[in-house]
């Protein structure tokens, strides 16, 4: 037998996938490790701002719309969270602000201890809801990679002073995307 059909047989539990989030993971380990979890953290979201662009122009080009209404705003971000296999949905809502949960994360155990990551989702979220609506601030109450059973994430959709007294990041959508 050849050590190629040996190797192929092997109980090696590696496939692109996995691969793709341990390589984010570790990446953003030694950002954390080298540059600290600030920087880190800024780096990570600027990946996560342009990937919110181009999940943002999938789905208004698919949907044929300049902008989404606040209904699909919300609609979208569970459904791109599901085509990821993360497992989002919505506690609580009004006109002010969304309350999100999430049991699952799309890059599964590989998130914990990596909180800079989260910054994708924030940036992701928040890009695509200030661009369609104008304005949005992204508040990561609880995290799985910090160690939290789920995640929690508080987004409010307009300025308000319980938005000011909040900890988070704050997106501002252009011209094109401002109501």
């Amino acid at each position: 037998m050849s050590t190629e059909s040996v190797l192929a047989e092997l109980p090696i539990p590696l496939e692109r996938d996995l691969f793709l989030r341990t390589l984010i993971r570790e990446l953003a380990g030694i950002l954390e490790d080298v540059v600290g979890f600030d920087d880190a953290a800024g780096y990570i979201s600027l990946v996560g701002q342009n990937i919110g662009e181009w999940i943002n122009k999938l789905y208004t080009g698919e949907l044929a719309v300049d902008t989404l209404s606040a209904t699909q705003v919300i609609d979208v971000l569970l459904d791109l969270k599901s085509r990821i296999q993360g497992d989002f949905f919505v506690i609580e809502q009004d006109e002010n602000k969304i309350i999100m949960g999430n049991t699952t994360c799309p890059f599964t155990d590989k998130i914990v201890g990596r909180p800079s990551i989260c910054m994708v989702t924030s940036n992701v979220f928040g890009v695509i809801i200030a661009e369609n609506l104008g304005y949005a601030k992204v508040v990561l109450q609880e995290t799985i990679a910090r160690g939290h059973k789920g995640c929690r994430v508080k987004i409010y959709l307009k300025p308000s002073p319980e938005a000011d007294t909040d900890d988070g990041r704050e997106y501002f959508g252009t011209a094109r995307g401002s109501h």
